[in-house]
């Protein structure tokens, strides 16, 4: 998994409310198992029209904001199903940070799984971040994990909360298989003693 230490990138902002899984990468795109090439059907209904033609009107299709990195969300993000392919598609996308007021618990695990950060304010700091996001290609927005500080445009800084593990995760690129490949020689010990006492096993 990539590590994330600190990100500046363009932030996109997205005020709506209980955007769930569905929205984000539709049923139709869960057939398969691999982690790429998901980002082209990020958010498709609302991306593209039944054409398949470009919707001029969605935000990460405005020339401004199409290498997004940053996606600041409205209230109960990634609610809805406990799909996977769901953070798998906006990390495909591009996006590394997801700054809002709440998300489902679920998602907000599997972000920290995948390699994105996503990053839960109060109303007040999501509004501020919001508004700065408004500005298009200047929507410049640093994230700093280390630290837990987000430098927004004007250069203000707002300060998050984050659990120390997920951020020992995220700072050094672990999900569940690197964290159990930590414990290697551990688990190559016991498998050979294992197998000496037991060899019928």
């Amino acid at each position: 998994m990539e590590k994330f230490d600190k990100l500046t990138g363009v932030a996109a902002p997205m005020p709506l409310v209980n955007i769930d899984t569905d929205m984000i990468i539709p049923k139709q795109f869960l057939k398969t198992i691999k982690r790429t090439g998901l980002g082209k059907s990020l958010f498709f209904e609302m991306r593209f029209n039944e054409d398949g033609t470009e919707n001029p009107d969605f935000i990460l299709n405005q020339a401004a904001y199409r290498n997004a990195e940053i996606l600041i969300a409205g209230d109960n993000f990634g609610c809805g199903s406990s799909r996977e392919h769901a953070p798998w598609a906006i990390a495909d996308f591009g996006i590394r940070c997801v700054i809002s007021t709440s998300f489902a618990d679920i998602f907000y695990s599997n972000c920290f799984k995948n390699g994105i950060l996503p990053i839960k304010l109060p109303q007040e700091d999501v509004d501020k971040l919001m508004d700065d996001a408004e500005r298009g290609a200047n929507a410049v927005v640093s994230v700093d994990l280390e630290n837990q500080t987000i430098t927004g445009p004007d250069g203000g800084t707002i300060s998050f909360e984050v659990d120390a593990h997920k951020k020992h995760c995220l700072l050094n690129g672990l999900d569940d298989i690197g964290l159990t490949l930590q414990k290697q020689s551990s688990i190559s010990a016991f498998e050979e003693k294992q197998a000496a006492n037991q060899p019928w096993i």
